[in-house]
């Protein structure tokens, strides 16, 4: 195969044309080009008056390596391949996984490939179910805190965008959305520069990527909470709870997976020798404007045409009071209650697959250093987060209402009283009223600058019709787990892994963190 890339279209020419860029690129008849397939789509849009999609297609052709051997086009090489290839292992000692988001479930589908058979406990219920427990909290404010946004199958992440894009830079990232895609993810994952699934689709993926690790002998219990573990000269067995009852199971290999809302299993670790620090992470709000906006602003006359997706920006400035910038960002999106703990408010922001929302949404958030907690303990970030979360369930109502407040308003430092041009999302509903009183001041200056700034980046974007609605706390885990070379924490056998125990940031990066540490466990087997 040949890989051309820099291939481009106009938003009215169809793919199929793509053929004949091909041919052309090479020098060769149409005809001598066996079949192709696109390895990469972006849409350049910086520039508004001629906006085009821009290809990486991979083509077989009669005749390559003279092909090959004859160009002087930078932009032809050989189509690299990588094959993505899980040992077998054989072992009686069944892993056990904590945790069944993008981690623990692509650690788990690693160890179920190698023949490991693992046994996988989520606190939250199945899919369905936790979408059901869902869409009643953000109906009534009935929050159940075991099962939730943060908490049940997939994860975090399947109450988001369901981005797949990543900074990360690893050859398994090919591996993963080949998994996503064959468990029922549209197929253009594979190629576009910033796939999504939307979280409507990703509760059926995330079944049956489950499915096919219990049909390689693998067990997701779902229902069953981690409450202790036992460990001479490394981890021996675990506590569990499950319907009011307690158990015990023996392994050799722990592999914590559990988010980074898992705030009572962080003190458990802590608590039981298990070596933790603080983290940075951002602390912020969600804010919305209308998706029309957006993508005048990002499209100029160009918007509304049928082949644009709705338009999405990624933002950022630095300034003397500190730097912001936005994370996240759903276009055609909704911002979501989030909340994991009663008596606490967390946003966050959500898509569905066709991103056919009113409004776009994303966090715009400042990061926070350990030294700006008031506690310095390695649990000081999280127990900050607690104190922010209660303070917006209290000027909330107390009902797990949100507090917002318009942009004009925020930026004239004055409370709002209701909406104009946009309307807030964010179920069960809001309170307007002044987000200071909800994020510490210092956060609020550097946002109160930075909207202005970004506005010169990404026009409207200080509309003062656009809704700020707050808090975000959970974009990253205030803690990490620490861990050696060989991903073990300081207690053998037990293996952090994820953005819970620190390190990921999304989707991508925490199914790649989940393979590289099932990996580390087939090490002690393979070896032998």
């Amino acid at each position: 195969m040949i890989r051309i890339s820099d291939i481009s279209l106009a938003l009215n020419e169809d793919e199929s044309l793509l053929s004949r860029k091909c041919a052309e690129a090479l020098n060769i008849p149409e005809t001598d080009v066996l079949s192709w397939r696109i390895r990469k789509k972006s849409l350049d849009a910086r520039r508004k008056n001629e906006i085009r999609f821009v290809y990486t297609v991979d083509a077989e052709a009669a005749g390559e390596d003279e092909i090959l051997k004859q160009t002087k086009n930078p932009k032809i090489s050989r189509a690299a391949e990588y094959g993505y290839s899980i040992p077998k292992a054989a072992s009686k000692n069944r892993p056990l996984i904590v945790g069944f988001g993008p981690a623990g479930m692509f650690a788990g589908l690693v160890l179920a490939e190698a023949g490991l058979k693992p046994i996988i406990i989520d606190r939250g219920l199945d899919a369905g179910t936790r979408r059901e427990k869902v869409d009643l909290f953000w109906k009534t404010g009935k929050l159940d805190p075991e099962c939730n946004v943060q908490f049940g199958e997939g994860g975090a992440g399947t109450f988001s965008d369901g981005k797949l894009n990543t900074g990360t830079k690893n050859e398994r990232i090919k591996w993963v959305l080949e998994q996503y895609a064959s468990a029922g993810a549209p197929e253009n994952i594979l190629y576009d520069a910033k796939p999504h699934i939307g979280t409507d689709i990703l509760i059926t993926v995330v079944r049956k990527l489950r499915e096919r690790i219990e049909g390689l002998g693998g067990e997701v219990r779902f229902g069953h909470k981690l409450v202790g573990f036992y460990a001479q000269g490394g981890v021996s067995s675990v506590s569990v709870e499950a319907a009011g009852e307690s158990y015990e199971i023996n392994c050799r290999e722990l592999i914590l997976s559990i988010g980074h809302s898992a705030r009572d299993t962080f003190e458990m670790l802590y608590s039981s020798g298990v070596l933790l620090e603080p983290k940075a992470f951002s602390l912020g709000v969600r804010i919305e404007h209308l998706q029309k906006n957006i993508d005048k602003a990002q499209y100029g006359g160009f918007a509304g045409h049928p082949a644009l997706p709705p338009s999405d920006y990624k933002l950022s400035c630095h300034l003397e009071n500190g730097s912001a910038y936005t994370f996240c960002m759903c276009p055609g999106g909704y911002v979501v209650a989030a909340a994991s703990e009663k008596g606490g408010v967390v946003t966050n922001g959500m898509s569905l697959s066709g991103r056919c929302g009113e409004n776009a949404n994303s966090a715009l958030l400042v990061t926070v250093t350990p030294n700006d907690f008031p506690d310095k303990s390695p649990l000081g970030g999280m127990y900050w987060q607690r104190e922010i979360e209660r303070a917006a369930f209290r000027e909330g109502g107390a009902d797990y209402r949100a507090v917002s407040q318009l942009v004009g308003d925020f930026l004239k430092n004055r409370p709002s009283t209701g909406c104009k041009s946009v309307v807030p999302s964010y179920k069960p509903g809001v309170k307007y009223g002044d987000i200071r009183k909800v994020l510490p001041s210092f956060i609020c200056d550097t946002l109160a600058s930075a909207i202005p700034e970004l506005s010169k980046k990404l026009r409207g974007f200080d509309d003062p019709g656009a809704v700020l609605t707050g808090p975000e706390t959970r974009s990253s885990s205030p803690v990490r787990i620490v861990r050696g070379e060989n991903r073990e924490s300081n207690i053998k056998g037990i293996y952090p892994c994820g953005e819970g125990a620190g390190y990921a940031g999304g989707i991508m990066s925490a199914a790649v963190d989940g393979m590289l540490t099932a990996e580390a466990v087939l090490e002690r087997y393979i070896k032998k």
